[in-house]
């Protein structure tokens, strides 16, 4: 939490610097570097995608494993004013307990040059990309033989979960008063804790995050107080993780 009110402060003083030091134009896609580098690529990708894109749609998302690339990361968004809105919100902002330092890429990505026709095929890209999709498939088969591992948290009672199903199910529900405890659903299935610590933890009094492992899609965000919680339901309401699936806030049920 120390670190994420040190990002606030601090934000608008490195893009002060950044301004003066920074030479590259602007464009839809933004470098990131200072990144954890013992976070797994899958996981970061999830959660790169989980904080930017809430500043647009985003095309793409490259990490690599190579030594070379390790600790960096380029977001390309569709449009060139969420990638300036993403770099002026975003900088310095604590992900995996570092702070990111984001630029402008440098060079064009080839999802946009193949969009407004200016893109060539490097043959050296593609022995690269070939060898990594060879990865990626024995990666995936082992992803698959292991199974998912869920790391949650501990589950609050099964009194504090609406909608239990049986004959209930089908009734409306008054909604709980005002507490300091959200209620998150709608979330897609590959959302982990992480992700939403790095969501719900940008605002003042955040305390923890709670999973639930038998149910899938939900989860329960505790605040400091109630009007902590409210101020952090109204700003994330709706917000998706994945394309498809806005997030539904509501209060807990104590």
């Amino acid at each position: 939490m120390k670190m994420v009110l040190e990002f606030l402060h601090d934000r608008n003083r490195k893009m002060a610097e950044m301004a003066v030091g920074g030479d590259t134009p602007p464009n839809n896609t933004i470098y990131i570097n200072n990144l954890n580098e013992k976070i797994k690529l899958d996981e970061l990708k999830k959660s790169l995608q989980a904080v930017f894109s809430q500043f647009g749609k985003i095309l793409e998302i490259l990490a690599f494993k190579t030594l070379k690339h390790k600790g960096q990361a380029w977001v390309v968004f569709e449009d060139a004013s969420s990638a300036a809105s993403a770099l002026k919100q975003m900088q310095g902002f604590p992900f995996y307990d570092k702070p990111m330092r984001i630029q402008y890429a440098k060079t064009k990505s080839d999802i946009i040059a193949k969009a407004d026709g200016t893109f060539v095929p490097r043959e050296r890209r593609k022995r690269h990309e070939d060898k990594g999709r060879k990865r990626k498939g024995q990666h995936d088969a082992n992803q698959a033989a292991v199974g998912v591992n869920p790391a949650y948290r501990a589950v609050p009672p099964l009194s504090q979960i609406p909608y239990p199903g049986g004959a209930k199910s089908g009734l409306p529900e008054a909604p709980a008063p005002p507490n300091s405890i959200l209620f998150i659903q709608n979330l897609p299935h590959q959302t982990s804790s992480m992700m939403l610590q790095m969501l719900f933890g940008q605002h003042q009094g955040f305390k923890e995050v709670r999973m639930v492992e038998a149910k899938p899609g939900i989860a329960f965000i505790e605040y400091g107080d109630e009007m902590q919680a409210t101020v952090a339901m109204h700003s994330l309401q709706g917000f998706k993780i994945s394309p498809e699936s806005p997030m539904l806030i509501t209060y807990a049920k104590k």
